[in-house]
């Protein structure tokens, strides 16, 4: 039985990754304006639908060597950091003019592989693109490249949308791309592949399908979108690998155009908390009185005012087990604070966090959404 593609009607948040040669016509040296308008229109109409987006952009080097002029062919690193330290100006203001005449602000996020990887900056990066998104704007986020070196590159934005999805809780993530999907060979070397629209599960066949890059420009091939596609998968999301170079790209999905479904079992709460659950070390404990117990199990965060007692040696982000007043683990989750602060909040009210600790810190000890119960 053939399996449904889905709609994107169904996602409430979605990471749209957007290429260099998609953004920038790298023969002219120029933005590809009258592209990136439409793309900028299905954005709104998205937005105006209630649907949280997130756009990955590429270009910052491509857009600075065009304003530098620098000549054609490879760049030694610190040309390409500091392309991009020009071109990222450029970048943002793109993205910011193109979706401020549509109504809606833009905000420009820098991050490294290690932002994704370190876990104090991922809370600190997720926290960003949390409040961004309340506040009804569209984050940007570039990978940057004024920093970046050969040794932390993602090398591609592909992995990098990937990880993104993946720390904005996103469902969906868009790869918008030179080509409309996978293939089970190289179109451009074999007239005869074949396009494959949906992916159930990214097995060893599904790699072993993956290319390299067609394009002269683009850093990362059909591998990498791969790669990109099991990292979002894991983590609750579905991809769609779609054709970026038609003009309305997201309204062609909305149109059922040829694309590539990559699917996934379970949705991004789920898979966050069985990753919780079962991949992180507890690096401390919290106990708690029977009434945040109860509130806990009636789906409640844990407010330090519920908090009796602080063990361990943690970190802000780190994983705690949480016990209950007979000693008995209730559940685990992302505490947020360090373990010196939460002791000096512990069974105060939120409101007193400012004037104990001199910060205006998050009210909850751990947030329901990074917490699993024991059963749960």
């Amino acid at each position: 039985m053939a399996t449904s593609v889905p709609s994107l009607a169904d996602f409430r948040r979605i990471v749209v990754k957007v290429g260099s040669s998609l953004l920038v016509d790298a023969g002219a040296g120029r933005l590809k304006e009258a592209w990136l308008n439409a793309l900028a229109d299905d954005i709104a109409d998205l937005h105006r639908e209630k649907r949280d987006i997130i756009v990955v952009s590429s270009g910052a080097i491509a857009l600075g060597r065009s304003v530098l002029k620098l000549p054609k062919g490879p760049l030694k690193l610190e040309d390409s950091q500091a392309a991009a330290a020009v071109g990222q100006i450029a970048l943002a203001r793109t993205w910011a003019e193109a979706l401020g005449r549509r109504g809606i602000t833009a905000g420009q996020i820098l991050v490294t592989l290690g932002d994704t990887e370190e876990r104090r900056r991922y809370l600190n990066a997720r926290s960003t693109i949390a409040k961004l998104l309340e506040w009804h704007s569209v984050p940007v986020i570039n990978e940057n490249d004024t920093v970046a070196t050969n040794e932390i590159r993602y090398g591609d934005n592909d992995r990098l949308a990937a990880r993104v999805a993946t720390m904005a809780s996103a469902d969906l993530l868009v790869l918008l791309s030179d080509i409309d999907g996978l293939y089970d060979a190289p179109p451009h070397l074999d007239a005869k592949a074949k396009h494959i629209p949906v992916v159930p599960r990214i097995t060893a066949e599904i790699e072993a399908m993956a290319g390299d890059a067609a394009s002269d420009h683009a850093r990362g091939g059909m591998r990498t979108k791969i790669e990109a596609g099991k990292i979002a998968t894991t983590a609750g999301a579905h991809m769609v690998i779609a054709p970026g170079h038609v003009e309305h790209p997201l309204q062609a999905i909305r149109d059922g155009g040829r694309t590539t479904w990559f699917l996934t079992a379970g949705n991004p709460v789920t898979s966050r908390k069985k990753w919780i659950a079962g991949s992180l070390e507890p690096r401390g404990t919290l106990t708690i009185d029977a009434g945040a117990a109860a509130a806990l199990r009636n789906g409640k965060s844990l407010l330090p005012a519920g908090v009796i007692r602080v063990d361990g040696d943690f970190g802000r982000g780190d994983a705690v087990v949480i016990r209950g007043p007979d000693g008995a683990e209730i559940g685990r989750g992302l505490v947020a604070y360090d373990a010196e602060d939460a002791a000096k909040i512990v069974r105060k009210s939120s409101g007193d966090i400012v004037s104990i600790l001199g910060i205006e810190g998050r009210a909850e000890m751990v947030h329901r959404d990074d917490m699993v119960l024991g059963g749960a």
